[in-house]
């Protein structure tokens, strides 16, 4: 019986990627694994498959990979760029070469852009002549990678270099599957992906404007769309290139409320995990409220400073795990944790005010109203009386707001909160509107646009 190419996709829903595994049915490659590539193990373990090797696209930018330490750990290569400098054993790879896992043949494509040695590696089975190309931080769906992560300075030569891999890999047969890494909430993509995890390259001639536009007024349009790099991204790539994903993730110790109490005392970000709902009513003044969610490790890694002790409160077990695992996954350890109990008297009843737009529409004029959204949302509609800082800028920025009660809120309420705790620890009046922004229009409130600074 011949080989039977099959693709498993694995979602890593924390980080905003796939990982994938492509087996012939006895030998599997895995392609761009997260810092935890147990899922991937185990999806090998079920198709009865051995890994003979695991390849990074790229030396990642917004994870810690775990492509090395699965790679040991199956006594498979691992394969990345021979031009990047990595201290880890590895298999350098050139565009051109034609490697093997088992009946599978695999082309690796030289496809810069998302950085300088990106690589795409075309798959082929040759029983059933399927193809699939995983792209990495190439072409994605109905977008590509940004370019502005190496170096802003070098965007748009980047961007160039991005325009002409997509359309080198764009010129495959319309069959081919297109599998990419990015783009399905990672911050890696240059713009809004589409919606689908299953295409073809011949999806993607239809629709993606890098296949559809000039060189040079696609280059302008991508660079001038870029929205801000979480803080985070810039200690990724030296993490990777010494192989810190092969390093255990040291568990967190359990500690009581009096160590919290010290921790925020101490300069530790307490990071309380509970729905933002039940931290307004109570909470440890000084902490700062992340929901649990797939975008808790964006938003903590953007937020605290870079290797900044790190504490979790929550009232699930699950959740603090999750958490761990979470922030583990782009390298930041978390030095405790505390389960708080179902009434614990111990927590400040600081009770700021959650509210809706159809109350915010009926309360006095003169307090604050802060936009933490992106710029661009911002720019496309707001409250023409707000003032705008984005979550990302505000711990800075509290000391210039006007005195006053704030009204903060962003575009679903998950942003709002973590900013509503920012100024509440910094002893500010807040009242969390934590309505959805579509719901504005059905309260009638006016909103403007306007355009972005120069």
């Amino acid at each position: 019986m011949g080989s039977v190419m099959e693709v498993i996709v694995v979602e890593v829903p924390e980080l905003g990627n796939h990982a994938h595994l492509v087996h012939d049915g006895a030998h599997a490659l895995v392609v761009d694994p997260p810092r935890d590539w147990r899922p991937l193990e185990l999806a090998a373990e079920e198709a009865s498959v051995r890994i003979a090797a695991v390849a990074d696209t790229h030396v990642h930018n917004d994870y810690v990979s775990g492509a090395p330490a699965l790679a040991r750990r199956h006594g498979a290569d691992y394969w990345l760029s021979a031009d990047e400098r990595v201290h880890v054993d590895r298999l350098g790879v050139r565009g051109g070469d034609i490697l093997g896992v088992g009946d599978l043949v695999v082309q690796v494509l030289s496809t810069p852009g998302h950085t300088l040695h990106h690589q795409s590696f075309l798959v082929t089975d040759p029983e059933s002549g399927a193809r699939t190309v995983f792209s990495g931080g190439s072409l994605l769906h109905g977008t590509v990678g940004r370019t502005d992560l190496v170096d802003p300075l070098l965007s748009r030569m980047m961007g160039r270099a991005q325009w002409e891999s997509a359309r080198q890999l764009g010129a495959l047969d319309d069959r081919v599957a297109l599998h990419p890494t990015h783009g399905f909430g990672s911050l890696c993509a240059a713009t809004v992906p589409g919606d689908g995890v299953h295409g073809t390259i011949g999806d993607e001639r239809e629709t993606n404007p890098v296949l559809r536009t000039t060189r040079d007024t696609y280059v302008e349009a991508l660079v001038a769309g870029f929205g801000p790099v979480p803080r985070y991204y810039r200690h990724m790539s030296a993490l990777n290139r010494a192989g810190a994903g092969a390093t255990p993730v040291l568990p967190p110790s359990e500690v009581d409320e009096v160590a919290v109490h010290a921790a925020v005392r101490a300069g530790s970000w307490v990071l309380d995990l509970r729905s933002r709902h039940d931290f307004a009513r109570a909470h440890l003044t000084g902490s700062v409220n992340i929901e649990d969610c797939p975008q808790l490790a964006t938003y903590a890694g953007w937020l605290v400073p870079w290797g900044t002790d790190v504490v979790l409160v929550s009232d699930s077990t699950d959740d603090l795990a999750a958490g761990v695992h979470d922030l583990a996954q782009i390298g930041m350890t978390v030095r405790a944790t505390h389960l708080l109990g179902p009434v614990d008297t111990w927590l400040d009843s600081t009770d700021y005010r959650v509210a809706d737009w159809a109350t915010y529409s009926r309360s006095p004029r003169g307090s604050v109203t802060l936009d933490v959204r992106l710029d661009a949302e911002y720019h496309a509609s707001h409250l023409p009386d707000s003032m705008h800082i984005p979550l990302h800028d505000l711990d800075g920025a509290i000391g210039r707001l006007p005195a006053g009660q704030v009204w903060v809120h962003c575009r679903s309420g998950f942003r709002a909160a973590i900013a509503a705790s920012l100024l509440a620890r910094r002893g500010r009046d807040v009242v969390l509107v934590t309505d959805d922004w579509d719901a504005i229009e059905s309260i009638g409130l006016p909103t403007v646009a306007s355009r972005p600074a120069a």
